[in-house]
């Protein structure tokens, strides 16, 4: 058995998922690199998996599979996966070499020590392409570092800050437990990942190193804001099987109920700014209802929701307020250095 399993999700990825997996062979025989190419056609992505699994057999694998989507692809990975650990790495983006033995060491100890080990925390890099300054999104003030903890542990999450795909390390078998299966053919599932194991989740561990670094930049990448608009659709769906999974008002632990109530916040925000920014009557109707089904099949979760700071802010009223709205958007985009 393997200490981490690592999947790496490619579709027409062969210009840039290179840089990737090299960032990855460090970790030599204690990790397990899934490169998982999902029906690519347009390249040789199929090949350059085939051909690190023969120059690197043990610890290099390809799979091949229909294209079913970035789900599909951790669905494939962890599904294969042999590590005690999983982690997904997306094709475009890579992870600090110094930061990475590290984690390995943090993963080691608890697998030889007596405490098992849910999830482990890292930070992560927006590598912005043309950005003179790299923001890094880190959990200091939020988390205990260097020391296992709980959900009481936990501190208060400043605005904008989340533990997102990037930053996560799961313990495999609890994955496996919760019955994760993300969808086919949607993007933005990376939140479900990140969202629906963490009522499962009992152990953390917060390692302050600079880990993964998250590419931003090509104009066709998933979360251009362009992009994102064109599929709004799939943003209000996945925003939707999140609320669907658990009545989160009714999670018993408070600071695990309140940073996912904060969650689903920031996920009706985005939709409901993508609506605001497309500047079309139709998305602002998918807005509208999308609060509308938050009202109806929860009402104490829709009053958290829309009478707080941000849902007021996402529903001022008129021209005026829709201005407003974006003028924050606009504010909040600079000062996080997100897409």
């Amino acid at each position: 058995m393997k200490l981490l399993s690592i999947a790496i999700p490619c579709y027409n990825s062969a210009a840039y998922m290179e840089n990737c997996i090299r960032s990855l062979l460090p970790g030599g025989n204690d990790v397990d690199i899934l490169i998982v190419d999902d029906g690519s056609t347009k390249d040789n992505t199929a090949q350059i998996a085939d051909e690190y699994e023969r120059r690197y057999p043990g610890i290099c694998r390809a799979i091949h599979q229909e294209n079913g989507g970035h789900g599909a692809a951790v669905n494939a990975g962890l599904k294969n996966a042999t590590g005690i650990f999983f982690k997904v790495v997306d094709s475009d983006d890579w992870v600090n070499g110094d930061a990475y033995r590290k984690v390995l060491d943090t993963l080691r100890q608890f697998v030889l020590g007596q405490d098992t080990l849910d999830m482990l925390i890292t930070n992560f890099v927006y590598e912005k392409q043309g950005a003179k300054h790299k923001k890094v999104m880190n959990y200091n003030l939020a988390l205990p570092k260097n020391e296992p903890f709980t959900w009481d542990d936990v501190k208060v999450f400043m605005a904008g800050q989340y533990i997102l795909m990037h930053s996560v390390i799961y313990r495999t078998e609890l994955l496996r437990k919760c019955g994760l299966e993300l969808p086919e053919h949607t993007f933005y599932v990376d939140n479900i990942f990140v969202y629906q194991p963490l009522p499962h989740v009992r152990t953390m561990y917060y390692l302050d190193v600079n880990f993964y670094r998250y590419f931003i930049g090509r104009s066709d990448q998933s979360v251009n804001e362009q992009v994102m608009i064109g599929r709004i659709d799939q943003q209000i769906r996945v925003t939707k099987l999140m609320l669907g999974y658990y009545d989160v008002t009714k999670i018993q632990n408070r600071k695990l109920r309140h940073y996912m109530v904060r969650y689903l916040e920031i996920m009706m925000v985005i939709c409901s700014i993508l609506a605001i920014r497309s500047g079309e009557e139709e998305n602002m109707e998918k807005k509208k209802e999308l609060w509308e089904s938050v009202r109806k099949t929860n009402m104490a979760l829709y009053l958290r929701l829309r009478w707080g700071f941000l849902g007021q802010g996402m529903n001022l009223p008129g021209k005026g307020g829709r201005s407003l709205s974006i003028a924050g958007y606009k504010i909040a985009q600079k000062f996080f250095g997100f897409n």
